[in-house]
């Protein structure tokens, strides 16, 4: 029998770990501080869910980062 390693859990961290103070967000994945500490015990469908909201939600909250990398 063949044991299958333990996969990674799905995160959206950068390693830019910063809370920015206005905004609530790390400015690296885009997460609050509630959401990055309940990581750990939320499901693998609840992680995707969430990162697939992250992208617009840094949008929205740097417009002007997006703007500076065009």
């Amino acid at each position: 029998m063949t044991a299958i390693p333990p996969t990674k859990p799905s995160s959206p961290c950068t390693k830019v770990c910063v809370l920015d103070a206005a905004t609530g967000l790390c400015e690296g994945c885009g997460r609050t501080r509630e959401e990055i500490g309940l990581w750990g015990s939320l499901s693998e469908p609840q992680r995707l869910a969430l990162m697939a909201v992250l992208p617009e939600r840094l949008r929205r909250a740097y417009p002007k980062r997006e703007e500076a990398a065009r």
